[in-house]
């Protein structure tokens, strides 16, 4: 499936900034299962540095900086992506003993290393009450792939989707103490679940395709920015993304932007601006199967 993808993220500031730098995690990645065709970023108020650079994981980044006074950040990106996503047999992978073993033993200290993602990191600290609530998952089932799935439904079906009952800056703790929140907050309780149990987890971001509801056309802008876990799950699966907010393995409707230990890792627009009183934001996207983009041009 091929996908035409367009991002368009506002921020206006209460002031006007005279100084700003940006880290800007938009573009799509290159994946064993999507291949990024075309890609643009194109950034509002003309920036005085701005540079497009990837990260320690691999993840591409725009550096952005401003040294003139501007009242708004706008980034427009547009992107042509192939996914060719196969499913994983599941029920072939390892047990999780074996996974955390051959983990804890991985020689390799590349981007994707699961030795990266064992521990703790900024956002995520592994807890015995998050391990114990992943572990009765993970022992449904003799092999690990199974049973991570089946932690992913369990969250869905557990955790309440409420915006605003979280936001950008609550702890895996307290999101899962309270038992509701957003993508963001099932992604990192599974991913210190998953670590806690010894199997390597990552935290990923991206884009979701949705759909209407029957009868009802598409909305322009209307599709999601989302955030999702990928478990490593031995040599020869590797990484395979868990959603646990539609309790799915992710396959083709979910397009990766970047993979990172955590939500500080990977946030869409990060960095510096000195300003007073509150902004406003505003995010839209588009994920338009390419056949659709042809037809609705015609």
């Amino acid at each position: 499936m091929i996908y035409d993808i367009r991002l368009q993220i506002g921020c206006a500031y209460p002031s006007a900034v005279a100084d700003a730098r940006h880290l800007l995690y938009v573009r799509p990645r290159n994946d064993s299962g999507q291949r990024v065709l075309t890609s643009t970023v194109v950034v509002s108020s003309d920036p005085d540095e701005h540079h497009h650079e990837h990260d320690f994981f691999g993840n591409p980044v725009e550096d952005v900086a401003f040294r003139r006074p501007h009242g708004e950040l706008a980034v427009d990106m547009r992107a042509r992506v192939r996914v060719d996503r196969a499913p994983v047999d599941l029920a072939a992978t390892p047990t999780a003993d074996a996974i955390a073993d051959a983990a804890i033993t991985w020689r390799g200290s590349d981007a994707l290393s699961p030795i990266h993602f064992l521990g703790r990191s900024r956002r995520i600290v592994p807890a015995t009450d998050i391990t114990a609530y992943a572990a009765s998952s993970l022992d449904e089932s003799p092999q690990a792939g199974p049973g991570v799935l089946a932690l992913a439904r369990r969250i869905q079906d557990d955790f309440a989707y409420e915006p605003g009952a979280t936001d950008v800056r609550t702890g895996v703790a307290e999101a899962f103490a309270r038992r509701r929140g957003v993508c963001q907050d099932f992604a990192h309780v599974m991913v210190a679940g998953l670590r806690g149990a010894g199997i390597p987890a990552a935290y990923v971001s991206g884009f979701l395709r949705t759909e209407p509801p029957p009868g009802q056309p598409r909305l322009e802008g209307a599709d999601s920015m989302h955030a999702w876990a990928a478990a490593w799950l031995g040599p020869d699966a590797g990484w395979v993304g868990f959603d646990p907010t539609n309790g799915v393995a992710v396959e083709r409707g979910h397009i990766i932007v970047a993979m990172g230990r955590d939500y500080d890792d990977v946030a869409p627009v990060a960095g510096v601006v000195v300003t007073a009183g509150h902004q406003q934001t505003s995010h839209a996207v588009d994920v338009v199967p390419l056949e659709d983009a042809t037809a609705a041009s015609d």
